[in-house]
Parts: structure tokens; C-alpha cells; sequence
């Protein structure tokens, strides 16, 4: 497991290095932010560069791990198909080949021949990052690749990274939209079981070095039996008398969600921000005590990574739907925990991995109890 962690923070920063790749290389910026007008928006890659970029840090990180650990190949699962039509409608299925020259020319292919744009994904696609700094020494998990499966979400939040908007974070607040909310996260599941058990978020654009190129910063946990470890601390009891819970929401959520959890939240403990992981990451770093989500408008890949690290905290992520139907039929303290490994059979594509019952991430079960005793009957 040690070795596995090691590799996914390494292909994580590849990730973040391709994301912030985007943002500064000109001809790859203005694929990412040109909107296609007349003939041109007909074609299909107007489907576009940003689920390219998408699709390319997907195959990346797929094409590493499989490389290191090929008993998981078949359980490598992705946000994005890798399937695209170029221009001349062309299909073409985007990997990661063996050689830079042959990732480059595949790429030229689905870019229209942009050998520019190519040559410069590709360059990010094979080169090594810096070092990645974790305490994984040491760690010692009883699990086998082979036992484990894995969920990417490439870049989470993607209209946050596409509008670009730099804000200079400030410890302990809570910063409800720009670039900081792109998140890579990758997360991994028990097979049998769906609980997740590992997880590594990447903040590509956590802040600015004195040359002014970005920096990211990179989150881990690994949640399993007696096993918790989280490169976050669990943050300490409030000692200001501050009462009520604190929730981030998203800013489109229902009105009766909103003054339901205004009888449990005290003043301005209301917030909201863009971006499932990052809201989830928020709850991680204890600059908001619990997320809540009525939709079913996420999916396994936005949910799976933060949820570990939660777990190695000592919270979790539940489904909101059960947890009320649970509550609502006296089933005191049942666990209502997301899993990973089955998708709904009733469902078709995507949204077989939805999670469909809307969600509650959290440090504390005392919280968590309040907030679904404040929802109950209002949904």
C-alpha cells in the first residue's frame, strides 16, 4: 500500500503539472479557452480541449499504475471516455504511448494537427515530477493491489479552472470559488466492499512562488480497520464558545435545504463554494464542520478520494436519502457510508455511478445527527 500511495501522489503531480500546463502555455491556453463559432462549432472537437485535457491526465495516470501494478488494469475507473472525434471525424481512442514522439503524434491526430499543442502535452505527459515529499515510511496495510480498485476525477471543478479566477488563500478561510477549487483527485476502493480506503487530492494552484509560476499542494489519506493516517490533522475542538455547525452548500441548492440548516448552523455558518472535492476538502481541512447535498449531481470519481481521507479522520460521507429514511424509521446511528464498487443497475452510462441519493460529508457523528434531525421531513 505504501508503494501504491507513493505512485498516486506522483501521478497526481504529473496531473496538476498537465493542468497548470494548460493555464500557461499559450497555444494551449487558447485551445482551452476559445469558443467555437460558425462552421466550426459543428465539429466534434468542439467536445472540446478541456475534456481533452481531462481525458489525457486520465489516460496518465491510468497508463502509470497499470504499468507498476497490472492486477488492478481492469479496475481503473475514469470520469471521461477515452474515445474522441477529431475535426475530419476521425475517431480516435486517446492513450499514453510507450515513447514522447508517439504520445505527440497520436495527440496531433485528435488536435487537428497542432504538433505544437501535441509536442507540448505530451513532453507533460512523460516527464517525472519533482520528488513528492509524504511520511508513507513505515506504512503497513494488509491489502493487495489485486483486492483494490481505483476512481479519477482529472480535474474536478473544471468551469472553476476554466474562468481562471486567482484568489490569494488565506489559512483557516474558506474561499468559495477560482482556481484553488480545480482538484485531481484520485481515490481507491475495496472491491469487495466499495469502502474507500486510500485517497490523494492535488491542488494544482494552491499558490504563487516568488517568480510567480503556481504551486500546488497534495493531500493523502489511508483508512483501513484499525489503520488511520491522514496528512491532515483533525482539527481541534472550538475553545471561542462558537456554537452551531458550520455546512458548505453549493449555491444552487434547494431554499427548504437552506433554512432547514439554518436552525442548526449559528450566524454566517452558512457558506457556500464551487467544486464536490473541493467542498468535501473544505470539511478535511475543518474550514466548514459538514457538506451537504440534496442532488444525486455527484459521482463516484468526485466523492471517492476526499471520502478516505475523511474516513482517516474520523468522518465519513453518507448517502443523504438513507440516512432520512433511516432516521425517519428510528434507525438510531446505522451506517449509511458511500461505497465504490457496484453501480446501479438501473441506471444507463454515467449516471450508473451517480450518487443518487444526494450526500452528507463530515468530521463528527454528533454533527452529522444534527443536521440529518434538521432535513428530516423537509425533503
Amino acid at each position: 500500500m505504501a508503494d501504491l500511495l507513493r505512485l498516486l501522489l506522483r501521478v497526481a503531480e504529473k496531473a496538476a503539472n498537465v493542468a497548470r500546463l494548460c493555464r500557461q502555455e499559450a497555444p494551449l491556453f487558447q485551445l482551452l479557452v476559445q469558443e467555437k463559432t460558425g462552421e466550426d462549432k459543428n465539429k466534434k472537437f468542439v467536445q472540446d480541449f478541456k475534456t481533452l485535457a481531462d481525458v489525457v491526465i486520465q489516460e496518465m495516470i491510468r497508463h502509470d499504475v497499470r504499468a507498476q501494478f497490472p492486477e488492478m488494469a481492469g479496475f481503473i475507473h475514469g470520469e471521461e471516455s477515452n474515445k474522441f472525434e477529431n475535426g475530419l471525424g476521425e475517431s480516435v481512442v486517446v492513450t499514453v504511448c510507450s515513447t514522447e514522439e508517439e504520445t505527440a503524434k497520436l495527440l496531433a491526430t485528435v488536435l487537428d494537427g497542432d504538433q505544437t499543442a501535441a509536442s507540448l502535452l505530451a513532453r507533460a505527459i512523460h516527464q517525472d515530477p519533482a520528488t513528492i515529499e509524504a511520511t508513507t515510511d513505515g506504512l503497513t496495510v494488509p491489502l493487495k493491489p489485486s483486492e483494490l480498485g481505483i476512481w479519477i476525477d482529472p480535474i474536478d471543478a473544471t468551469s472553476q479552472y476554466i474562468g481562471g479566477h486567482e484568489a490569494v488563500l488565506e489559512e483557516g478561510r474558506l474561499f468559495p470559488s477560482g482556481l484553488h477549487c480545480a482538484l485531481v483527485l484520485i481515490g481507491v476502493y475495496l472491491r469487495s466492499t466499495g469502502e474507500p480506503v486510500m485517497g490523494v487530492i492535488n491542488q494544482p494552484f494552491n499558490n504563487k512562488d516568488p517568480a510567480g509560476c503556481w504551486r500546488g499542494k497534495h493531500y493523502w489519506g489511508v483508512s483501513c480497520g484499525s489503520i488511520n493516517i491522514c496528512s491532515e490533522s483533525r482539527p481541534g475542538d472550538r475553545s471561542d464558545g462558537q456554537r452551531g455547525v458550520s455546512v458548505v452548500l453549493s449555491s444552487s441548492e434547494k431554499q427548504p435545504v437552506k433554512e432547514a440548516l439554518a436552525s442548526v448552523c449559528g450566524p454566517d455558518q452558512l457558506m457556500y463554494a464551487s467544486g464536490a472535492g473541493y467542498k468535501i476538502l473544505c470539511v478535511i481541512q475543518g474550514l466548514a464542520d459538514a457538506y451537504v447535498l440534496s442532488e444525486g449531481s455527484t459521482f463516484k470519481w468526485d466523492s471517492c478520494a476526499p471520502h478516505a481521507l475523511l474516513r482517516a479522520l474520523g468522518g465519513g460521507v453518507v448517502d443523504l436519502a438513507v440516512s432520512l429514511q433511516q432516521s425517519e424509521s428510528g434507525g438510531e446511528d446505522a451506517r449509511t457510508e458511500l461505497t465504490y464498487h457496484l453501480p446501479r443497475a438501473d441506471q444507463k452510462g454515467a449516471e450508473r455511478w451517480a450518487n443518487h441519493g444526494g450526500l452528507v460529508a463530515y468530521r463528527d457523528r454528533s454533527q452529522l445527527r444534527s443536521i440529518i434531525g434538521a432535513l428530516k421531513g423537509k425533503l
